[in-house]
């Protein structure tokens, strides 16, 4: 492996309007490779948008959704990555005859490189869950994906490292959504229309319990636990009704973060990545010496899963 230039992307996707937010993709992937970039990550669902879906019956989500990798966003992300010699990672909605997921792709000039369906879908009804992890080769990198709600099932990213992933992709649309935790809840769109007079008081919804503070109780702590580079990508501005943070970020192995995107809108940002960290990191150190034997009956015992979403099940 060899250092390379890596970049993560937020931006307000519209809902079903897939020509628009290909046109946003593209925008700023010429900007991640103007940087130098080779690859470069979008948030969950970004080409379909993600919140929308909540309203929508099984024969709309099949509309919506498109075949992989014969659809025709899979082929257009392709060709902006063989435009811009990238390799590019973006989520959508995926049908399988009639079985719906929410499906994370990675494509570089060639096609797909790799696909992986999320685990804990919850935005519709309508979703089928993915039922197995995703590792695969990035330019000399072993790279894993998980989406959103993925994330906070520890194991999942246990799991992923353990199979090798040296970089873990969390794609999410995430933050400013009510729940049991302290200070949870959504954030007034009307700070998002007004932001260019107040920026302030938006920053202090984004930046505060109801976003980046909720975000950084845990993300660093899945990067450093496992030794692996993070790269968070999240939506910003309306999704749907809802009203996203951004805040996407690449950490290292250390739980540290590389690069952040702060703006109040559209933005990418760029960092060098380089081996050396995966070693030094104690993480590293900590897989090496797990002993499974103590717990492995322990974490495979038999389990009824159970997931509520307090904003989605009232």
């Amino acid at each position: 492996m060899e250092k390379i230039r890596i970049s993560t992307a937020q931006f307000e996707n519209a809902s079903g309007d897939k020509k628009f937010n290909l046109e946003e993709i593209e925008e700023l992937s010429s900007k991640a490779a103007a940087n130098g970039s080779r690859i470069v990550a979008f948030h969950e669902c970004c080409i379909s948008g993600y919140s929308f879906a909540r309203h929508l019956s099984k024969e709309e989500m099949l509309d919506v959704a498109e075949r992989i990798p014969d659809g025709q966003s899979t082929k257009a992300l392709a060709k902006i990555a063989a435009k811009f010699n990238l390799v590019i990672l973006a989520g959508l909605y995926e049908r399988d005859d009639d079985r719906l997921y929410n499906t994370y792709i990675c494509v570089d000039s060639q096609g797909l490189v790799a696909k992986f369906r999320k685990l804990h879908p919850f935005i519709s009804h309508h979703l089928s869950p993915g039922n197995s992890y995703c590792v695969f080769d990035i330019l000399g990198w072993k790279c894993g994906i998980l989406i959103c709600y993925d994330n906070n099932v520890i194991e999942n990213v246990r799991a992923t490292s353990l199979l090798g992933a040296d970089i873990i992709f969390m794609p999410h649309v995430t933050m400013c959504t009510p729940s049991s935790r302290p200070g949870a809840g959504f954030v007034n769109p009307a700070l998002w229309i007004n932001r260019e007079n107040d920026p302030t008081s938006l920053r202090k919804e984004f930046e505060g319990l109801k976003g980046r503070e909720w975000l950084m109780k845990w993300l660093p702590a899945r990067a450093y636990d496992n030794g692996a580079y993070v790269v968070f990508s999240n939506a910003i501005g309306m999704d749907d009704d809802q009203l996203k943070n951004g805040h996407s970020m690449i950490l290292d192995p250390f739980g540290d973060i590389l690069a952040e995107c702060n703006a109040l809108g559209n933005e990418i940002v760029t960092t060098v990545i380089t081996p050396e960290k995966l070693v030094q990191a104690g993480g590293y150190r900590y897989k090496k010496a797990r002993r499974p034997e103590l717990y492995r009956q322990i974490i495979g015992q038999p389990h009824q899963a159970e997931q509520k979403v307090a904003w989605l099940d009232k």
